[in-house]
């Protein structure tokens, strides 16, 4: 029997190059390997209010997306995540063993309330009781999370074991974090930072959807020095990440030429942003094409829906029938 794993994004996300080489190559892979369950969060979205027009707009492109880049939605489980009544029924019930304590205390709550003030809402605070839904509706084995992550997943580990153990019944398995593969590759961002990604800020990360004007400028604004000034010099993290990212996308031939022209002090840096940009594109635009042609088939995309819905729903009902029969709720 295969391990079960589960992997969410916002519905107001949007793929870069960092989340297809980090996450989506292997994502691709992985559903042949385990029972995979891939969904669209749109009900976490709500806790910032989105206008509804953009929150349909940004679901139908997510799920676009993950078509695009080679989720199969008769291998895997591909779903939204307000198609499954059954994770807000659990939400509600993992509220009632969650503690106000615990959950203020979390990171990114913290956080949130720094930023916002006063202006907070109940669904930030359980913010983690919804997403630890998410999770063990399915119990899940395995999550992939990223390093920000690593805190509701412990704290969804805890509400795993308070509820067995309140219950007497091993309802949930204890899901733990999970990279799938060697290693995940690491891709830099633009603003010789770290890890290339939204929350750094929008001209940090190369977008999948976003068209050729818009990543070229991104990327000819990318952060660089004033060049080599000794022949085969290590080069500054900023020039470094540009490297890595044209390791992913372009050839040996032109990754050489750079490497000998940085080695010699002859390389020009504007040069290097441009040849970078040509190179993004040739490697998106097959999928940002393929995505643009699925979010239009509004007739395919409905299906998609419809057809993970009816999976999803599947085991989520045998775990509330679980969660029910433990609670007593079963008259």
């Amino acid at each position: 029997m295969k391990e079960t794993v589960l992997s969410g994004m916002r519905s107001t996300g949007k793929l870069h190059l960092g989340n297809y080489f980090g996450a989506a190559v292997n994502y691709v892979k992985m559903q042949h390997e385990y029972d995979c369950y891939f969904f669209i969060a749109d009900y976490h979205s709500l806790t910032t209010h989105p206008n509804p027009t953009e929150l349909k707009h940004h679901v139908r492109e997510m799920l676009a997306t993950y078509l695009a880049v080679g989720l199969d939605p008769e291998v895997c489980t591909l779903y939204v995540q307000s198609d499954i009544p059954e994770i807000p029924e659990l939400y509600l019930l993992l509220n009632m063993i969650a503690y106000k304590g615990e959950l203020e205390k979390t990171a990114s709550f913290k956080d949130k309330v720094r930023k916002a003030g006063q202006t907070i809402n109940a669904g930030l605070l359980t913010y983690p009781v919804l997403m630890a839904a998410d999770i063990i509706i399915h119990r899940a084995h395995k999550v992939p999370v990223g390093k920000d992550q690593e805190q509701h997943l412990e704290m969804t580990r805890n509400y795993v074991n308070r509820f067995n153990r309140l219950y007497e019944k091993e309802v949930f398995p204890e899901p733990v974090a999970f990279n799938f593969g060697d290693q995940l590759v690491k891709v830099p961002g633009l603003d010789g930072g770290g890890k290339m990604g939204k929350s750094e800020g929008e001209g940090n990360a190369v977008f999948l959807l976003d068209d050729e004007k818009i990543n070229s400028k991104k990327i000819m604004r990318a952060k660089t020095d004033s060049g080599p000034t000794e022949p085969n010099s290590e080069k500054p993290v900023e020039i470094q990440n540009l490297f890595d990212i044209m390791q992913l996308v372009s050839t040996e031939e032109t990754i050489t030429t750079f490497n000998n022209a940085y080695n010699d002090c002859s390389i020009r840096y504007g040069d290097l942003k441009k040849q970078l940009a040509a190179d993004v594109e040739q490697f998106i635009a097959p999928i940002r094409d393929k995505a643009k042609s699925i979010y239009d088939n509004e007739t395919y995309l409905k299906e998609v829906m419809q057809h993970g819905a009816e999976k999803a729903r599947i085991n989520a009902r045998i775990t509330m029938d679980m969660v029910r029969d433990a609670i007593g709720i079963n008259y």
